[in-house]
This record gives C-alpha cells, sequence and structure tokens, in this order.
C-alpha cells in the first residue's frame, strides 16, 4: 500500500477564523427569523449564496463549517447541500461561471457541440478556468429549458437555443462587459431586499 494518502477537499481544513461583515450578518439574521428556531437549516441555501459571495465566490470547509454554526447543524449536512448544488463552488472559479447543459434533449440538440466549442474558444476543458480568471467552464445536468435547447447559464444569465454565432456573441459581450467596473446594486444586499 502507498504511504501516499488521498485528501478530499472537504478534509483540508485552513483553520482560517471566517466571519461574515457587521452588515452581512445582520442579514442572514434577518433571512434566519423567518424560521422557527428549531428549522434554521432551512435557510442554508440562502446563507450559502451569501457566503460564497462574501468570502471571493466559493466555498472551502472553514465557510461551510462557519455556516453550519451559524444554522446550529452539522457540517456534513453543509458539506451535502454545496456538494449536491452546482450553483456553488468548492474550488475558485473565474468572473463568468458558464455551466452548460448536459442532458438528453440539449445533448441531442447540439449541446455536446456547445461544449466542444467552448473548450476550443475558451482554450479551457470542462471544469477549468481561463488563465486570465475571466471563464470557468462545468458541464451541469438539466437546466430545465429542454423545449429551447441547447441551453447554457453564465452565472444568472441564462441563454436558449444557442448556436456557435450565438455563443461568440455572448462571449464578446461579456469580455467587454468585465472591463467594466462592477456595479455595486448587484449584490446580494440588493437581491434579496
Amino acid at each position: 500500500m502507498s504511504d501516499k494518502h488521498f485528501h478530499h477537499k472537504l478534509y483540508v481544513k485552513k483553520n482560517i477564523d471566517v466571519a461574515f461583515s457587521p452588515d452581512t450578518l445582520r442579514k442572514v439574521e434577518s433571512i434566519l427569523s423567518h424560521y422557527p428556531e428549531d428549522q434554521k437549516k432551512s435557510a442554508l441555501i440562502p446563507v450559502l449564496q451569501i457566503a460564497q459571495e462574501e468570502f471571493g465566490g466559493s466555498l472551502n470547509v472553514d465557510i461551510m463549517d462557519y455556516v453550519a454554526s451559524l444554522l446550529n447543524i452539522t457540517p456534513i449536512e453543509v458539506y451535502e447541500v454545496a456538494t449536491f448544488y452546482s450553483q456553488f463552488y468548492l474550488d475558485p472559479v473565474g468572473k463568468y461561471v458558464i455551466e452548460v447543459c448536459q442532458t438528453g434533449p440539449c445533448a441531442i440538440c447540439g449541446g455536446e457541440d456547445v461544449l466542444h466549442y467552448l473548450e476550443q474558444k475558451l482554450k479551457i476543458k470542462v471544469g477549468e478556468t481561463t488563465e486570465d480568471k475571466l471563464f470557468t467552464l462545468k458541464a451541469v445536468e438539466c437546466l430545465g429549458a429542454c423545449g429551447s435547447a441547447p441551453v447554457m447559464q453564465v452565472n444568472t444569465e441564462f441563454y436558449e437555443y444557442l448556436n456557435l454565432d450565438k455563443i461568440d456573441d455572448i462571449l464578446e459581450t461579456l469580455r467587454k462587459e468585465s472591463a467594466l467596473p462592477k456595479p455595486e446594486k448587484q449584490t446580494w444586499k440588493e437581491r434579496l431586499s
């Protein structure tokens, strides 16, 4: 047997002090106030979304453990949700996360071609991020738009009836937008208010 041990990223704790800013903590407490004391786990998804945004775009063990402590649940309950939903990232991601549907209807309508074209265009493979940290490419299960396949989602924007020209236009627009300063009004604080 090898002396090398496999350490999954969920077991790599860096023991970093993690805490929400006072404004963010107030918002989380406001969200928690909508649930009975013994049902705080019901707020897990919105709290994870806030944590991911507050702490740089991805979740690590220290962040997930912090969320667990706020909700008074076990860390494994947080890990289960964070690893199940494609909206949560355990590795750092680019500014734009491109998620391409890979299920049957999209595949039949050209979803696999879309994925391969994006790999060629961005010069990365699925699961990778471009060198400039602008794009991360992911293949995901159903995005819920089988009737308008092939589809992809970029962050929270949805794109349907994709073809190669449309993909080129989308990437060009995103590159142009990336040079603009991020409007402050696009944070969770305004979305959840």
